[in-house]
């Protein structure tokens, strides 16, 4: 289905980004791979994704807090793929606290990299893909960035700037034959959300199978975890030819979440 495209996916060396990145690879797109982590794992993913699907599948560090750092990535990127087809604004952190209690210095960095990279990788990506005619943008937001959550202040604000950053970018782009949509996940169990419910099960005086299902019960009626993979098939429906029209939209997988 992608054959040919090339793909940048940020935060992608492991969990929803990883995912993303093997599902595009998967569906015939060459992929640049990015994110922090133990080096000769990042560097068995990237030959596992060339040596599965038969694709180019590259690695380019980059500190995602730095505006610069941003889009030296999509011209690295570009540089190693020829040409950016489809970029995957992914990487993303959390941190939970009140808002008079909230780190000065967490909220800037949740901030920096959950909603000024995007922008950011964006504003670099989008010369190539209007001269080509041809492009995808993908943006990871949440169900927080149509909802909000308690202790989650920087979280839900950067989702939420997330998604309008994504209406505007379709809207300058609408005709031009580059879309942008936001995906917006409910719970997946990535190791952030596991650190959550290690929390809640710590707090609750419970094992960490029933704060799952506590976790899940409180916000998502399927009681059913997201999947990393249902993910990467979103990212694929986005970038294929059926969401030609499809753009400044939010796709929720969130089992019934924002539904309520």
């Amino acid at each position: 289905m992608l054959k040919g495209r090339n793909a940048v996916v940020t935060g992608s060396t492991s969990g929803i980004g990883l995912a993303i990145a093997r599902e595009l690879a998967a569906n015939g797109a060459n992929v640049v791979i990015n994110g922090f982590g133990d080096a000769d794992a990042i560097e068995k993913e990237r030959v596992n994704l060339e040596l599965e699907f038969d694709v180019k599948a590259y690695y380019i560090n980059a500190d995602l807090m730095q505006a610069q750092a941003t889009r030296d990535l999509i011209e690295q990127s570009v540089k190693a793929l020829g040409s950016i087809d489809i970029l995957v604004n992914n990487a993303g952190i959390q941190h939970t606290d009140l808002i008079e209690d909230f780190p000065v210095d967490r909220w800037d960095a949740i901030i920096a990299l959950n909603l000024s990279a995007v922008f950011h990788g964006t504003a670099a990506a989008l010369p190539y893909m209007k001269k080509q005619g041809w492009g995808r943008i993908i943006n990871i937001a949440s169900a927080h960035g149509l909802v909000a959550s308690a202790t989650k202040s920087a979280y839900v604000a950067a989702k939420h700037g997330v998604v309008g950053l994504t209406k505007v970018t379709a809207l300058e782009n609408a005709g031009n034959g580059v879309t942008c949509n936001a995906i917006c996940p409910g719970w997946v169990r990535t190791p952030l959300v596991e650190k959550q419910i290690e929390a809640l099960a710590q707090k609750s005086g419970i094992d960490t199978d029933a704060a799952a299902k506590e976790l899940l019960f409180e916000k998502q009626p399927s009681l059913q975890f997201v999947t990393p993979k249902q993910l990467g098939g979103a990212a694929v429906f986005l970038a294929s030819e059926a969401a030609d029209q499809m753009t400044g939209t939010t796709l929720s997988l969130d089992g019934g979440w924002t539904a309520r």
